[in-house]
């Protein structure tokens, strides 16, 4: 019984040493357990700390300023109608929100998005007859079809947000300002297929050879 007791006072000095080092720092490199005598350089790899120097850049900083138009991952977006297409849980905004602004910039941006992922099917002129449906993908509709025509612009951002029936989610692709850019290409599409020489202004009629 007596060596039951010196066990458990041994156990007892252990798990106390043990726990007493929680929380401590070191400025030792980590133990390598299966260090790699082959290629060293795969597990200690040179890297800038935050916020630390570097003779490599002009201004001596290791971290670089963020790019025009780069979004942060997870960055919150404050306007909810502008991240979500709603103004409230199911209602679906009509028009565009505030802080999106219909001028060249964005119809060009949405050109740019709208070539690179939605062209493929929904086709150049947003008739539905991309390449995928020379490819047996027969089911994609046009948004010159009234029922695309009438849908509220939230409901679109909405559908390029989550996806619907065969289409999947581009929100890991376009950051909502380029999928309402997208949204304002695509009325852009639907407004053109219905124009006329009435909808030209006078001032372009003449780079058209009209009267």
């Amino acid at each position: 019984m007596r060596y039951a007791y010196i066990i458990l006072a041994l156990l007892c000095v252990v798990l106390v040493t043990l726990l007493g080092f929680r929380g401590a720092t070191s400025t030792n490199p980590p133990r390598q357990v299966f260090p790699d005598d082959v290629f060293p350089q795969m597990t200690n790899q040179d890297k800038y700390l935050p916020q630390s120097a570097s003779p490599f850049f002009a201004d001596g900083r290791s971290d670089r300023p963020v790019p025009a138009g780069a979004v942060a991952r997870g960055t919150p977006v404050d306007d909810d109608i502008l991240a979500t297409g709603q103004t409230a849980p199911g209602q679906f905004l009509h028009g565009f929100p505030a802080g999106i602004v219909i001028d060249a910039g964005l119809l060009a941006r949405g050109r740019n998005r709208y070539n690179i992922y939605c062209q493929p099917c929904h086709g150049a002129l947003g008739d539905g007859n991309g390449i995928t449906k020379h490819y047996g993908m027969g089911a994609t509709p046009s948004y010159h079809d009234d029922r695309f025509r009438q849908m509220p612009e939230g409901e679109i951002f909405n559908t390029i947000t989550h996806g619907k029936s065969t289409m999947l989610s581009y929100a890991d692709k376009l950051t909502p300002h380029d999928r309402w850019a997208v949204v304002a290409y695509v009325r852009a599409l639907q407004r053109a297929e219905q124009g006329s020489v009435n909808d030209v202004p006078a001032a372009h009629k003449t780079d058209l050879g009209l009267k």
